[in-house]
């Protein structure tokens, strides 16, 4: 462990900071500025997304559960994962011990996110929740958490990169050596930082989405920028045993490349509109609403045409009582049999006619 101090040129040649890794109260408990800064990494963050619940699907007592269950599950992760690729630091005679030691730094984020997992897994079984909800939320707390958690990397005078002359420089004695060296845990912090503050304003933008669409961001940008600021981190880096292979910056590609790819393609297959409770039931109030007046404009527009078709029946059944009434008029058969009548009265004269002019000539 490096207890040197810390020259930052940036403030001035000669500006450098010697600070202790501790402090001791009650008299004899040290208390590292590593957990300070981790365990207040925590605190923030639970507040921000207890802040935001609402938005997120959840409820004050599922935040409070998950941080009980997903703190001491994400240690241990974060721990055994640091154990695990590097033995030679826990398994050698009469070390073994310093697995416990963690005060002392070596913390892996993703074992972190492994471990969190684990429990997320089983809250999400228990309360039958989805588990896209419960790690949308999971992703604000960890941009908020290594953001402010990294600076007890700098505390511990670790996670320093290879040597660089720019201004931003941070000067440590080391065992080669005085040199100067670019502060990894800055821009991983400030990295987080912008993280969250995109995933923030995002949030309240959106018009689609689905659960787990704010984890996949979360993976894919803490994913872009770790593999490019562990490309260029220090000796204290982990590597596959028995390569050159930096363990977290394969990760970090996979991983990126991983959430990318089911970015893409949920943003293909899904186009679901977020929409809150209430304006959702509005809409369907207003949708009954204008069902409803459709139904009773129908009706109307049937009662009036029902209206105007008994007017016309019964107009009709006026035109025919009066001609009923008009029925003094003989049909046709009638001035028929007249007209025939009035023809042999008419014949019968012509016949008398005849006979007086035959008597009256000589």
């Amino acid at each position: 462990m490096n207890f040197s101090p810390v020259a930052l040129p940036i403030f001035g040649e000669d500006f450098v900071l010697d600070f202790p890794r501790y402090i001791t109260i009650f008299g004899g408990f040290n208390l590292y500025f590593y957990a300070i800064c981790i365990t207040f990494g925590f605190i923030v963050a639970a507040f921000y997304v207890l802040k935001r619940r609402e938005v997120l699907g959840l409820t004050r007592d599922n935040i409070l559960d998950l941080v009980i269950m997903a703190v001491p599950c994400g240690l241990i992760g974060a721990r055994l994962y640091y154990v695990i690729f590097n033995p030679s630091l826990f398994f050698s005679e009469g070390n073994w011990h310093n697995i416990f030691m963690l005060r002392d730094g070596g913390l892996a984020i993703y074992g972190g996110i492994i471990g969190a997992g684990v429990a997320f897994l089983i809250y999400s079984k228990i309360k039958k929740i989805r588990i896209g909800t419960l790690v949308d939320a999971a992703a604000f707390g960890l941009f908020i958490g290594q953001s402010i958690g990294r600076w007890g990397n700098f505390f511990n005078r670790e996670a320093y990169g290879i040597e660089t002359d720019l201004p931003w420089r941070m000067g440590l004695l080391t065992r080669e050596g005085f040199g100067y060296f670019h502060p990894i845990f800055l821009y991983e912090s400030l990295w987080n930082v912008l993280g969250l503050v995109f995933l923030h304003i995002f949030s309240k933008k959106r018009k689609y989405g689905y659960p787990g669409q704010y984890f996949l961001i979360y993976v894919a940008w803490y994913g872009f920028g770790r593999f490019f600021i562990e490309g260029i981190r220090g000796p204290d880096t982990l590597l596959l045993h028995g390569t050159d292979v930096r363990i977290s910056q394969l990760l970090a590609a996979l991983s990126c490349l991983a959430a990318l790819t089911c970015l893409i393609i949920m943003h293909i297959k899904t186009r679901r509109p977020v929409l809150d409770v209430e304006n959702l039931i509005l809409e369907n109030s207003a949708k009954d609403d204008d069902i409803s007046d459709a139904q009773e404009e129908a009706e109307d527009e049937s009662g009036e045409t029902a209206a105007v078709d008994a007017d016309n029946d019964d107009s009709g059944n006026a035109q025919e009582e009066t001609e009923d009434e008009d029925g003094d008029t003989p049909p046709d058969d009638d001035l028929d049999g007249a007209s025939e009548e009035n023809g042999d009265e008419n014949g019968e004269s012509t016949v008398v006619d005849a006979d007086n002019v035959e008597r009256t000539e000589p």
